[in-house]
C-alpha cells in the first residue's frame, strides 16, 4: 500500500473515495460527440458553426479546415444539433445521446443565398480578410462569385490587424483604387472621382470629401468597379465605394480597444453586441470611437468621435426591421498639402521643403458634424414574395477657418511668378446640409419554362439640400495706397499699388500676406488686418426620382442579369429665391451581365454598363465647377467587362481576375473664350483599360492573405488642347500592388503569436492640374506582431508602417499642392474581447 495513502487517516480516506467517485461519474456522463460537414459535391466546410443545444446548456465549435469537429457533451440528454455556414442552408436535427464516444454520419449542407438575408440586419461572424457577397451590387443577396461585375471587399479583420483607423488605410489594400490626396477622394481604375457623395449601406449619402471617416463601425468596404448608376443612380465611372456598418449579433460578444503611437496618437474603441431579449428577436450592437492625434504635417491634428447605436428587431423568420444612428464629430485642421518651390532653371525639387512643411496659420480650424438615420424593413408576402424599404436622413454641417493658398505664386513688380512666395487667401466659411435618401423595392422568385427568376422592381428618391444660412468671407489680391483691393496686379499702374520687399524681390503687398517658403512661420492671424469680400452661399437643391427593374435569369449554369433604370433628375440653384433656376434631365440605363459556371469553382462573366452623372451646382468636387444654373449634359461613361471569378480550397481561397474598358465624355473644361474666360465647355473625354488580379483567402487555418495587380491604361480621347489627345490621364498610376498577410504560429512555444508583412507598390504620378513634373513610383513595407496569451482574451499588437522610411508621395495638384505619404510610424494596440 501506498505509504501516503496508509498514514492518511478514516475520514480522509472516506473523502477521497467519495471524490474519486464523484469524478468516475462524471467522466461517464460526459460524451464525445464528433462529425464532419460537407457540401453537396462532398467537399469540407470550413468554420460552419455547430451548436449543441440542452435546455439553456449550448455548446458551440467549428470545423476545421477538413469539415471535422468534436466536442464534449456534459451529459447525456437529447440534443439540438444546429449547423450553419455562409451560403448554405442551414441544418438542424435532434439526437438523443446516451451512449459514450459518438461518432456522427457526415452532415451535408445544401447551397443557398437565403442565409445572406434579403435586407442585412444581422452582423456576421465571418473572420477573413474579404467579404464573398454584397448586397448593394443587385439589391439582392448574391454571393460575389455569382455577381457579373469586379467587387473588391475590404472586411474588419484586415482593417483591424492594420490598425487602418481611416478609409484611404483600408483601400490602400484594394486593386485599382489610388489615393488622390488627404481629403477622401480617390482615382479608380483611372478615372478620378467627380462626386463626393459616399454610399453607406448602399445609399447615398452627402459626405463632404475633406473627411475621411473613421471605420470603428464598418462591417466591411465595397468598391464596387466601373459605373453603377443602374444600382445607386450617380455615381463616378470608375466605381463606387459602399461603407457597409456593422449589425448586430444574435450571440453576446464585447470588445474594447485602446490604440497609442507616432505623432501623439491616441484611439479607443468598444464594440458591444448581442441579444436583449431571451427569444433573440431583439438585438443591439454599440460600436464608439475616438481619435486624438497629430500628424508628422505641421500645424495638424485630429480630434473626433464616433457614435453608432444599432437595433434589430426579427419577430419571425419572415419580417425584419434594423434601425441605426451614426453620429460623426470632427474637429481638426484642413490639410492642403506640401508646397514646393516654382520650377528653378526648368528644374522642379519635390524635396525643396521637407514633407512636414504646411501652409497655414495657427489658428485655423475645419470642425465638421455628421447625424445619420438609417432604418431597413424587409417582409415577405409570401415564400417567393417579399418587400424591402431602406430610409436615410442625415445632417452635415461645416465649420471653416482657414488660410491656404491660391495655387499661384506671388508677384514682383515686373508681374513675374516668384517661386520662393506663395500667394494666400483666408476663407471662413459656414454650412449646412441635409440628405433624404428612400429606397424600395419588390423582390421575387419565380420559374417559367424551366428559367428560374429573380426579380426585383424598385422606386427611388434621393434629394439633397444645401440650407441657406450658409456663408463665406474671402480675403485675397493686392492692396492699393487707397486702402481698397484689386483682385489683380496690373504692372502698367504700379503707382496705384503698395510694395514691400520680400527675399530680395520688389512686390506689391496683398491683402492676405503671402507664404514665405524660404522661411516660414506660423502665427495666429488677426482677421481684422483683411479685407474680405462677404457672400452668402446660396440654397440649393437637387430631386432623383427613379424606378427600375431588374431580372436575374439562371438556366443550369447559366445566369443572366438584365436591368433597366429609369431616372428623373431636377436640380435647382437659388433655391426657393426670387432668381431660382431649375435644370430637368431624364436618362434610361440598361445593364446586361453574364455569368456561366464553368464548374462550382469557377464563374465566367461579362458585362455592359452605363453610367450618368449630372454636372449641376450641387456637386463641388468636379475639376472645373459648373456656375449655378448652367444647363450642361451629364458626364456619360460606360463600362466592358469580362472575367473570372473562382473560389479554391474548399471555399477558402478567392482568386478573380478582370479586364476591362471604361469610356467616359462631357467631362467639363474651360473654353479658352478670351471674350469669357470662365465659359465651360463639355469638350473632355477619357478612356480608360486595364487587367486587374486579385486574390484572398487561408493557405492555411493559421495563415491567410490579400493581394492583388492592378494595370490601368487611361488615356485623353478628346480635350480642347489637341496636343493632349492621347496623352496619360492625371493622377493614376499605371501599375500598383499590394499584398497583406498574417501566420499565426501553432507550434506550443511560439503558439499564441502572429506575424504580419505587408508590401504596397504604386507606379509614378502626373499632378492633377498640371503636366510640369512627375510624382516618382514608391513600394512601402510594412509589418506587425501579434500576441495572444493562452486561454486569456487579451491581443497585444505592434504595427510599423513604411519600415524603411521612404519619402513618396500619394498624389497632388500643382506646385504648391503635393500630398506626401506619412514616414515610419508605430502604432500599439491592445484589444480585451468577452
Amino acid at each position: 500500500m501506498n505509504p501516503t495513502y496508509r498514514g492518511l487517516s478514516i475520514f480522509h480516506k472516506f473523502a477521497l473515495l467519495l471524490l474519486f467517485n464523484a469524478i468516475c461519474l462524471y467522466s461517464f456522463a460526459q460524451v464525445k460527440v464528433s462529425g464532419k460537414v460537407t457540401d453537396a459535391q462532398n467537399q469540407a466546410i470550413y468554420k460552419a458553426t455547430i451548436k449543441f443545444k440542452n435546455g439553456k446548456d449550448q455548446l458551440i465549435t467549428s470545423s476545421d479546415s477538413l469539415g471535422n469537429f468534436s466536442l464534449i457533451l456534459p451529459k447525456t440528454a437529447n440534443y439540438t444539433l444546429t449547423i450553419s455556414a455562409i451560403g448554405y442552408r442551414s441544418f438542424s436535427q435532434i439526437y438523443a445521446i446516451n451512449t459514450g464516444d459518438l461518432k456522427l454520419d457526415a452532415i451535408t449542407l445544401q447551397p443557398s443565398n437565403e442565409e445572406l438575408q434579403t435586407v442585412e440586419v444581422i452582423g456576421t461572424n465571418g473572420k477573413k480578410y474579404y467579404g464573398n457577397y454584397s448586397f448593394s451590387a443587385t439589391k439582392t443577396a448574391t454571393l460575389n462569385k455569382d455577381i457579373p461585375q469586379a467587387i473588391s471587399s475590404v472586411s474588419k479583420e484586415l482593417i483591424a490587424d492594420r490598425q487602418a483607423a481611416v478609409l484611404a488605410d483600408a483601400v490602400k489594400n484594394v486593386t485599382g483604387v489610388s489615393q488622390s490626396s488627404y481629403y477622401n477622394q480617390f482615382s479608380i481604375r483611372g478615372i478620378n472621382q467627380n462626386e463626393e457623395g459616399a454610399i453607406i449601406n448602399g445609399m447615398r449619402t452627402h459626405q463632404y470629401y475633406f473627411n475621411q471617416p473613421l471605420t470603428n463601425n464598418l462591417e466591411r468596404i465595397e468598391v464596387i468597379k466601373g459605373p453603377a448608376s443602374a444600382t445607386f443612380s450617380s455615381v463616378d465611372p470608375g466605381g463606387s465605394i459602399n461603407l457597409v456598418t456593422k449589425k448586430p449579433l444574435t450571440e453576446d460578444r464585447k470588445e474594447i480597444s485602446l490604440s497609442a503611437g507616432s505623432f501623439s496618437t491616441i484611439r479607443g474603441a468598444l464594440d458591444f453586441t448581442g441579444p436583449l431579449n431571451t427569444e433573440k428577436t431583439l438585438l443591439y450592437r454599440l460600436n464608439l470611437g475616438y481619435e486624438d492625434s497629430k500628424s508628422f504635417r505641421d500645424l495638424q491634428y485630429r480630434k473626433g468621435y464616433i457614435i453608432a447605436p444599432s437595433f434589430s428587431y426579427i419577430p419571425n423568420d419572415r419580417t425584419s426591421l434594423n434601425v441605426e444612428v451614426v453620429m460623426n464629430n470632427s474637429n481638426s485642421r484642413l490639410d492642403r498639402g506640401q508646397a514646393i518651390f516654382g520650377a528653378i532653371a526648368g528644374q522642379t525639387d519635390l524635396k525643396s521643403t521637407p514633407i512636414s512643411f504646411n501652409m497655414g496659420a495657427s489658428n485655423d480650424r475645419f470642425n465638421s458634424q455628421d447625424l445619420m438615420l438609417m432604418t431597413n424593413f424587409s417582409h415577405s408576402l409570401t415564400k417567393d414574395i417579399g418587400i424591402n424599404v431602406a430610409y436615410m436622413k442625415q445632417n452635415w454641417t461645416e465649420d471653416l477657418l482657414e488660410h491656404r493658398t491660391t495655387n499661384a505664386f506671388g508677384v514682383d513688380e515686373n508681374n513675374q511668378p516668384v517661386p520662393t512666395l506663395a500667394a494666400m487667401r483666408a476663407v471662413q466659411r459656414q454650412q449646412k446640409w441635409r440628405t433624404d435618401n428612400l429606397s424600395s423595392y419588390f423582390s421575387m422568385n419565380a420559374n417559367t419554362f424551366g428559367l428560374n427568376h429573380k426579380l426585383v422592381i424598385g422606386y427611388d428618391r434621393i434629394n439633397t439640400q444645401k440650407l441657406r444660412g450658409g456663408g463665406e468671407n474671402s480675403a485675397q489680391g493686392y492692396r492699393l495706397k487707397d486702402g481698397t483691393i484689386a483682385a489683380r496686379y496690373d504692372p502698367t499702374k504700379k503707382d496705384l499699388y503698395q510694395f514691400k520687399v520680400v527675399n530680395g524681390v520688389n512686390a506689391p503687398v496683398p491683402n492676405v500676406e503671402h507664404f514665405n517658403l524660404a522661411n516660414p512661420t506660423y502665427t495666429i492671424k488677426n482677421l481684422s488686418d483683411y479685407i474680405f469680400t462677404k457672400t452668402e452661399i446660396p440654397p440649393a437643391y437637387n430631386l432623383i426620382n427613379a424606378v427600375y427593374l431588374q431580372d436575374q435569369i439562371k438556366y443550369e449554369k447559366l445566369t443572366l442579369t438584365l436591368g433597366l433604370r429609369q431616372e428623373w433628375y431636377e436640380d435647382y440653384s437659388n433655391y426657393k429665391l426670387a432668381t431660382e433656376k431649375r435644370i430637368d434631365q431624364h436618362k434610361l440605363l440598361p445593364r446586361i451581365g453574364l455569368t456561366y459556371a464553368i464548374n462550382p469553382n469557377i464563374n465566367l462573366y461579362g458585362t455592359y454598363l452605363q453610367g450618368y452623372q449630372p454636372q449641376g451646382n450641387t456637386s463641388t468636387l468636379v475639376i472645373v465647377p459648373p456656375p449655378a444654373g448652367s444647363n450642361f449634359k451629364p458626364l456619360e461613361s460606360d463600362l466592358k467587362e469580362i472575367g473570372a471569378k473562382s473560389e479554391w480550397l474548399n471555399k477558402n481561397l478567392m482568386v478573380n481576375v478582370s479586364i476591362f474598358e471604361i469610356n467616359q465624355k462631357n467631362l467639363l473644361m474651360n473654353a479658352n473664350d478670351p471674350l469669357d474666360v470662365n465659359r465651360l465647355i463639355e469638350r473632355g473625354a477619357q478612356r480608360s483599360r486595364g487587367i486587374e488580379l486579385e486574390a484572398s483567402g487561408f493557405i492555411r487555418p493559421n495563415w491567410q492573405f490579400n493581394a492583388g495587380y492592378s494595370y490601368v491604361d487611361a488615356i485623353i480621347k478628346d480635350d480642347f488642347n489637341p496636343a493632349l489627345i492621347g496623352e496619360r490621364v492625371q493622377n493614376t498610376p499605371k501599375h500598383s500592388a499590394s499584398l497583406w498577410t498574417r501566420y499565426n504560429f501553432e507550434i506550443q512555444k511560439l503558439k499564441g503569436i502572429g506575424l504580419g508583412a505587408g508590401v504596397q507598390y504604386s507606379g509614378d504620378k502626373l499632378p492633377l492640374y498640371i503636366r510640369d513634373f512627375v510624382l516618382p513610383a514608391y513600394t512601402l513595407f510594412d509589418a506587425a506582431i501579434y500576441y495572444s496569451p493562452a486561454g486569456a482574451k487579451v491581443q497585444l499588437a505592434v504595427n510599423m508602417n513604411n519600415i524603411l522610411n521612404k519619402t513618396y508621395w500619394v498624389g497632388a495638384q500643382n506646385y504648391l499642392r503635393l500630398f506626401p505619404g506619412t514616414p515610419r510610424n508605430v502604432m500599439f494596440n491592445v484589444t480585451y474581447r468577452i
